[in-house]
This record gives C-alpha cells, sequence and structure tokens, in this order.
C-alpha cells in the first residue's frame, strides 16, 4: 500500500473516534473542553486548537411552527414536489403555503486543530471539526407571489439568521495528513503548486528553524471532480492570526536601516522570522517591492538577512509566484 493510501486509511479509522467526541462534548465548554476530549479519546495525537473560522451557513430542513420536523433537506422536498407539479411553483405554494413551514439555516464554525506526525515540514494532521446549529431561516410562502426558482424558495434574499430550532452541537468535517494530500496535488501537475513552493521555502528560510509550518498557517484543502470524474485538489494557506496582520506603512524607497526595522517590527508581531516574506506571497500584507529591495541592498553590502533567507528572496524574484 503507497504512503498516501495508507494514510488515508489512517485517517479513516480515526474518524469513529472522533466522531464519538462530537457527540458527547457540549459546545457550551469551548474548544478547550473539546481538545481535552479528543486528548482523552486519542492520547497518542496531542492535537492543539489553533484556529476558528466562522460566519458560514448551510442549507437546511423544513420545521413547523411549533418547531417539529417537515423535512430534513430543503432543496431535496423542493426538487420532488416541484417534480410531482411539473415544475409549477404557483401550484407548490398554493398546497403548502397554509401550513406555516419554516425552511432552516445551519449557522456554523469550523475549528481547526493540528498534530505533528513526524519530521517535515507537512508531516501534519489538521483537523477540521464544525459546530453547528440550526435556526429558522424564513417562513415558506409567506408573500402573494409564488417564488419563481429554486433559489428564491431555499435561499432567498431576505433569509436571515433567527430563531435556534435546536442546541450546537460538533460534527467532524475532515481529518488529513496534510503531506499526503499536496502529493496528490503534485502528482496531477508537471509543475509543484504555490503552495507547494511556499513550504519548500518555509524549509529553507528562517521560519523553518524557528517554528513550525503549522504553528502558523493552516491549509484549506478542496476536492472536487471535473467533467471526466477525475478528482482535482486544490490547497491554499491561511495565516493563524489574531486579527489582521500588522500594517506595512512604508513607501518603495525605504532602505538599509529603515527597512531593516521595519521588517524586524512585522516579523516580531507575527512571531517567526521572514513572516514577511510569507504575508507578502499570501495576505499581501507587505508589497513586493520590498523583495526587490532586500535583495539590492545584500548586493550592495548590507545584508540584514541570514544568507539563506536572501537565497529564498532571490529566488522568488527570479520566479515570483503567490498562494
Amino acid at each position: 500500500m503507497s504512503q498516501i493510501n495508507a494514510w488515508a486509511e489512517y485517517c479513516k479509522s480515526l474518524s469513529t473516534p472522533i466522531t464519538e467526541v462530537c457527540a458527547q462534548a457540549s459546545v457550551a465548554s469551548g474548544p478547550t473542553a473539546l481538545t481535552k476530549a479528543l486528548h482523552e479519546q486519542l492520547p497518542d495525537w496531542h492535537f492543539r486548537y489553533i484556529l476558528c473560522r466562522g460566519g458560514w451557513y448551510r442549507l437546511g430542513g423544513i420545521v413547523k411552527s411549533d418547531g417539529s420536523r417537515f423535512a430534513t433537506d430543503i432543496e431535496q422536498w423542493a426538487e420532488n414536489e416541484l417534480e410531482v407539479r411539473d415544475g409549477d411553483f404557483t401550484h407548490l405554494a398554493d398546497d403548502f403555503s397554509h401550513q406555516d413551514l419554516w425552511a432552516t439555516r445551519l449557522v456554523g464554525r469550523t475549528h481547526y486543530l493540528v498534530a505533528p506526525a513526524g519530521q517535515g515540514t507537512d508531516n501534519f494532521l489538521q483537523l477540521e471539526i464544525e459546530d453547528l446549529q440550526e435556526v429558522k431561516s424564513h417562513l415558506l410562502f409567506a408573500g402573494d407571489d409564488a417564488p419563481t426558482s429554486l433559489e428564491e424558495l431555499v435561499a432567498p434574499d431576505h433569509a436571515q439568521t433567527g430563531q435556534p430550532v435546536s442546541l450546537a452541537q460538533y460534527a467532524l468535517r475532515r481529518i488529513s495528513h496534510v503531506g499526503t494530500f499536496l502529493d496528490r496535488m503534485l502528482a496531477q501537475s508537471a509543475e509543484p503548486a504555490p503552495i507547494h513552493r511556499m513550504l519548500a521555502d518555509w524549509k529553507n528560510s528562517s521560519a523553518g528553524v524557528a517554528s513550525e509550518y503549522y504553528n502558523h498557517w493552516i491549509v484549506i484543502m478542496r476536492e472536487h471532480q471535473d467533467r471526466y470524474q477525475q478528482s482535482i485538489f486544490r490547497a491554499q494557506p491561511f495565516a493563524v492570526l489574531n486579527g489582521d496582520p500588522p500594517e506595512f506603512n512604508f513607501t518603495n524607497d525605504t532602505r538599509e536601516l529603515a527597512l531593516r526595522d521595519a521588517l524586524l517590527t512585522f516579523d516580531r508581531a507575527v512571531g517567526y522570522p521572514m513572516a514577511w516574506y510569507f504575508h507578502m506571497l499570501t495576505t499581501k500584507a507587505v508589497p513586493h517591492w520590498v523583495a526587490q529591495t532586500v535583495v539590492e541592498d545584500a548586493l550592495g553590502g548590507f545584508a540584514y538577512l541570514p544568507e539563506k533567507d536572501i537565497e529564498v528572496v532571490r529566488n522568488w524574484l527570479h520566479r515570483p509566484y503567490s498562494v
């Protein structure tokens, strides 16, 4: 069995105990309690809570005004009922407008946890756990006019997050070995993707000596099928920050001591050396002219970065990329 398949099977085996933790843990107790419960269930893996991303939702089902369940999947229900009525929205509205039915949404946040899996910049597990709460979204067939499209029915512009239908609960979204996911990406193309180059730059720079990649970045992983039913993999880094990146308010005539101090200030604020470089690639908090000036200063005899960092920046200037 290949290493990629082996990690895929192993991550699959972890899904059951993690799902059990999600079922038993209380969202109200917070991520610290969740992390502790994971450690008790999986003592060989030292998962560390690193980031929460929220503000998203998914379509839910349908409930009656008293909160009782009418349908679990509003899209599937609507498609089935429309098919019976030959796509006639007016007919659908006439049949159900008197039943006081509420569409729901699943409002959620995604919690990211990481655990080292050995040596190597990308050799770590990334665990994504959602906390979800179903809430009322909008009253179906509330107005005089019947909806004219499926989207207008299930997710109209006036839909709002409203009264909770159930308590928030955890749900396992994904557990992945990041390195093998990136290997699958690399197998699709003769050229490394920008994230592969970013990880190589991390390893070859002072950042890789100072800290592990997963202490400062998560990897947003996506997989979809193309028209030939082949899996396409995409990955994008996302910075683990408390708020926005530091501001870098300097003009392109800043050089030598002034630029050195500006880069040191940025790195200290973020928490590792060469942070300015990696945020230049990703969040765009630092402009590209900085890389050119850093190398020009070094060539002029004012080198304020280690040689390996200068080499990383020089290679980027010869073949730029962004993530």
